[in-house]
């Protein structure tokens, strides 16, 4: 099947191992990235998906030692286990930039306001934004040759990432991903059978 959409999608994957060595401008990466939010869909057209991208100094301020990621973590991972979270902390510092993904919740508010009927469904509803944001601008970034990953720290990082990197109240972390060029590719993905997970009927 021959699809440039599905071929698109077939390149994103999860890449761990990466460094600074990116082929593409720094201004192609932040306009990529602005494509992909700005066109990426949400209920009611709502747009509630923020990011901030990080690159320099301010990447190594999250991943960094001493950063707002290592200082959450060491309140809650031992010292003596703390050597393969290290480890991890530093593949992401190595990459060239990273993307903290948010969801406006004043945004989320002020349609279960408007639109009460739904109420419940809004919070609902903005899981599936960010979702698929984040979705898009993994595949864009794949489409020009950059690896990516994606990574949840918080709760744990909120208050230090909303204070270090000057967030709005409103603005609720959903997802941290760091990206840059690919040292070495994924590995092969398993799947479950297809018949397994979709049904046709008629």
């Amino acid at each position: 099947m021959s699809n440039a959409f599905l071929d698109s999608i077939k390149k994103r994957r999860s890449i761990y191992a990466l460094d600074k060595n990116v082929s593409v401008t720094k201004e192609e990466i932040v306009g990529t990235i602005e494509e992909a939010v700005k066109y990426a869909p949400s209920a009611f057209n709502s747009q509630s998906a923020r990011a901030v991208i990080l690159f320099g100094e301010e990447n190594e301020k999250l991943w960094g030692i001493g950063g707002i990621v290592e200082q959450a973590l060491r309140k809650v991972v031992p010292d003596d286990k703390f050597a393969p979270t290290a480890e991890k902390l530093a593949s992401f510092n190595a990459g060239f930039g990273t993307i903290l993904f948010f969801e406006d919740t004043g945004i989320v508010k002020g349609l279960q306001e408007q639109f009460p009927l739904y109420a419940d469904n809004f919070p609902v509803w903005s899981e599936h934004s960010t979702g698929i944001t984040q979705f898009a601008v993994w595949t864009a970034l794949a489409n020009i040759g950059i690896g990516a990953s994606l990574q949840h720290y918080n709760p744990l990082i909120d208050e230090g990432v909303r204070s270090g990197f000057d967030i709005p109240e409103s603005w609720k972390l959903r997802a941290q991903q760091p990206f840059g060029n690919i040292v070495a590719p994924a590995g092969e993905k398993e799947f479950a059978p297809i018949e397994s997970r979709v049904k046709v009927r008629g």
